[in-house]
């Protein structure tokens, strides 16, 4: 159940470097750094599923990926784009850990489609409905990162992350 919504958060991820991976960077020629797997400048190695907390998720949600990215490998810019979010709305919500989140999230998805980069990030945000945190395992730690999220959310890349940093862990 919850693979469905990290399939979908793999495919926002994916659709949120696009605009980054479209041009090469100084001193890269066509197909600098895609050699050995395609993790090249900028790009992290596969996650050890070994290490992770659920390595059958963690494998499930690896495989998903990369079945998106190979559905979508011949096409380039906007077509690759708009392949990416077919590909997210194909995703069977019936199998999430919370098949409504995972149909708003869908929704919200078709409804930024015409954006990318930050801009789609923050329209996809507010697209959301806040997380319910009666029912989260742990509701006081739901509840700090809502606020944290809240608190952070008019920030975008790096000053992004630093925020929720000091919101989550003050004085480290």
């Amino acid at each position: 159940m919850h693979r469905s919504s990290l399939i979908i958060a793999s495919v926002a991820a994916a659709l949120l470097a696009l605009p980054a991976m479209a041009q090469p960077g100084p001193g890269m020629g066509a197909g600098a750094g895609m050699a050995g797997g395609g993790a090249g400048p900028g790009m992290r190695p596969a996650t050890d599923c070994t290490a992770a907390t659920n390595p059958e998720q963690c494998k499930a949600r690896q495989e998903a990926h990369q079945k998106v990215l190979e559905a979508c490998r011949d096409k380039r810019g906007p077509e690759r784009r708009q392949c990416m979010h077919a590909q997210a709305q194909k995703t069977d919500c019936s199998q999430a850990r919370n098949p409504q989140q995972c149909e708003l999230r869908k929704q919200a998805y078709a409804a930024c489609q015409d954006q990318v980069g930050p801009a789609f990030k923050r329209c996809v945000q507010e697209k959301m409905p806040p997380v319910d945190c009666s029912k989260s395992v742990d509701p006081a730690r739901c509840a700090q990162h809502q606020k944290a999220r809240e608190l952070c959310k008019d920030k975008s890349g790096p000053e992004h992350r630093q925020c929720l940093r000091d919101a989550l862990a003050p004085g480290k």
